[in-house]
């Protein structure tokens, strides 16, 4: 076992922050945000698809929303061309829900089972309006790419088409012998199903202790009560804090750290990944104290610039961390 979980850690401490973010969905069986300046989601993009394929082994597709998409485009588009029934196969189902909660995807004419896993990303440029309230609070987590992370995977897949072009352009000068083609054998991807039942069973290990549950819960408490939240500190926003927080200090997931235990500064970091895409900065005129007689130009002007990472920090420097 330790041998496993020695070849996972290496995995993990090979991966980029995308392929980081994927992987704690995958673990915790639930889906994410990513958002890139808008210059940057078209690369984002092609990063994630490698990242799907050969980091994963997942088939992937792809569907750009419009506000004229309907729920039919939705319901379709999703569906992986070619392979339905492996990949959301034709199965009988009652009632509806929604597909991040369900795992069902309701078309005209069948109802279709997500894959195990499964995973639904939301590929938002920064500039662009949020998600619907109710939408945000159902993705686990968020993650920002920005420019200077790089995309390895796209930057790989260039190199290798230049040196082909390269090579090309070559063969009009040097002669080389024609191509043989064998057997292709499909790349085995980096992380199998075996490597994330693992990490599942090494989160479930994970302990946590009452002084640093109560830090957990204390923090949540001063979300609530900030004069600049209006709202998205919710009930399964706390269930996915508690989970994050034990899959960022699963022994794997923080290699760095060796922790089978959660610590305050797992709890911290979990914060900044579970609330930026759900807390909703009140306006001005709703802020708590106008209700007992505020000047509304005073709260403009504490309020003024406030953004959703100003109120995560401040909180977290405002609750008192255990020893």
């Amino acid at each position: 076992m330790e041998a496993s979980e020695d070849r996972i850690t290496e995995k993990v401490q090979s991966l980029s922050d995308l392929e980081l973010a994927v992987l704690i969905c995958l673990v915790a069986d639930q889906h994410c945000i990513i958002e890139a300046e808008r210059q940057l989601t078209r690369d984002v993009l092609e990063e994630l698809k490698p990242v799907a394929t050969n980091t994963f082994g997942l088939t992937w597709a792809v569907l750009e929303c419009t506000e004229h998409t309907t729920l039919d485009d939705f319901g379709s588009g999703i569906l992986v061309r070619g392979e339905e029934n492996d990949y959301f196969g034709n199965k009988a189902g009652r009632g509806r829900g929604e597909l991040i909660r369900g795992k069902r995807n309701f078309t005209r004419t069948a109802v279709h089972a997500a894959p195990k896993p499964f995973l639904f990303i939301a590929l938002n440029a920064s500039d662009t309006p949020r998600l619907t309230m109710h939408l945000n609070d159902q993705f686990f987590i968020s993650h920002k790419h920005q420019a200077d992370d790089g995309l390895p995977n796209l930057e790989e897949l260039q190199e290798k088409n230049h040196a082909l072009d390269d090579g090309a352009s070559m063969s009009s000068v040097v002669r080389t012998p024609p191509f043989q083609p064998g057997k292709h054998k499909p790349q085995q991807a980096l992380f199998l199903p075996d490597d994330l039942e693992t990490l599942t069973k090494l989160v479930s290990q994970v302990r946590i202790s009452s002084e640093v549950r109560a830090y957990l819960y204390n923090i949540i408490v001063f979300m609530r009560l900030h004069r600049a939240v209006a709202g998205g500190i919710s009930a399964l926003a706390t269930r996915h804090f508690n989970t994050l927080a034990h899959i960022d200090s699963s022994s794997t997931l923080a290699p760095l750290h060796g922790l089978d235990y959660i610590s305050p500064s797992m709890i911290a970091l979990a914060a900044r990944k579970i609330y930026p895409h759900r807390i909703v900065i009140t306006a001005p005129e709703n802020e708590r104290s106008m209700q007992w007689g505020s000047s509304l130009e005073a709260v403009k002007a504490v309020l003024e610039g406030v953004t959703v990472e100003d109120v995560i920090e401040e909180v977290l420097e405002s609750v008192e961390v255990p020893l």
